[in-house]
């Protein structure tokens, strides 16, 4: 592994640093293979070919994220073979590194494949069916613990929707480039908000279960299973179904969410109206125009 220290507010571990903290969990760990930066909150280095250390970035942007809360909530997970996840195999803080051991996740994240036809159905499927598992946990663990203080109750969810849709208005505009429904940005949200319940289910969350956190196993072309739960928070299930915008994706993890137990017309509310989220929030990040006709055929079902 290439020592690069990086920049010094965020800096690289060395790999005789890497293995030091690696080998208080797993003795006989041999090699640091790789240095994964793609992520802004955690730093993971691949060790041997089955573990990864995983250290909390001092450049993290939210500061809701924490590797103590994924521990929490992949312990959680552990006696659910149904749910694949990675292991916890150690946790601390040495020299003021907070790191996490845990066991890799096989195979590729579903962001750097393409997956088509039958493949695609059968992998999103089985992503719903695991979000149904996730949500279905006992929850008085994670609303007696203090890493969801503070979060998403049953009477608030509402609220929260209602608070980002003012945001998004805001920065849209009245009449956004591109803009071709007949009704304004500020007119979709009080449509939306209409149609929304005023007290939904709150359970704790992954949070973006979407292309980066989603690993397909690429020998068998079926879901591998989840990583990075360090943004849980509670809140209403369908926002775990959002970040899959693209109505035909969604609708298949959807179909593989309600095979493990039907859902009632306030969660389809929540869904359709935290979908239009993620759909504003797109066209506000990229500037992409490419989901009017999608958030036109959202609105009609309203």
């Amino acid at each position: 592994m290439q020592k690069d220290m990086g920049r010094t507010e965020d800096p690289v571990l060395s790999e005789e640093v890497v293995l030091r903290l690696v080998h208080k969990h797993v003795p006989g760990a041999r090699e640091v293979k790789q240095v994964d930066e793609t992520g802004n909150k955690a730093r993971t280095y691949l060790v041997d070919e089955d573990l990864v250390l995983k250290t909390q970035r001092l450049t993290r942007i939210n500061p809701q994220t924490s590797l103590e809360k994924e521990v929490y909530f992949l312990n959680q997970i552990r006696a659910d073979d149904r749910i694949r996840v990675p292991r916890v195999l150690g946790y601390g803080t040495d020299k003021g590194v907070e790191y996490t051991v845990m066991t890799r996740m096989p195979g590729r994240a579903w962001r750097w494949l393409h997956l088509e036809g039958a493949d695609r159905r059968r992998v999103l499927h089985d992503l719903g069916q695991m979000l149904r598992y996730i949500h279905q946990l006992d929850q008085k663990p994670f609303q007696e613990s203090q890493f969801f203080a503070g979060d998403l109750n049953q009477s608030d969810v509402r609220g929260s929707i209602e608070q980002s849709f003012a945001a998004l208005v805001e920065r849209l505009g009245s009449r956004p480039p591109g803009w071709t429904l007949t009704i304004t940005p500020e007119q979709v949200a009080l449509k939306v908000l209409d149609s929304c319940p005023p007290t939904v289910e709150a359970v704790a969350l992954h949070a973006n279960p979407g292309s980066p956190h989603t690993f397909v196993d690429e020998e068998r072309m079926a879901l591998a299973g989840l990583i990075d739960f360090g943004d849980a928070y509670i809140g209403h299930p369908a926002f775990d179904l959002a970040p899959w915008a693209d109505p035909q994706d969604q609708q298949m993890v959807f179909q593989g969410y309600t095979s493990v137990a039907p859902v009632n017309e306030a969660f389809i509310a929540v869904l359709r109206s935290v979908t239009i989220l993620h759909i504003l929030r797109r066209r506000i990040r990229n500037g992409d125009v490419s989901f009017n006709e999608d958030l036109r055929n959202l609105l009609s079902q309203i």
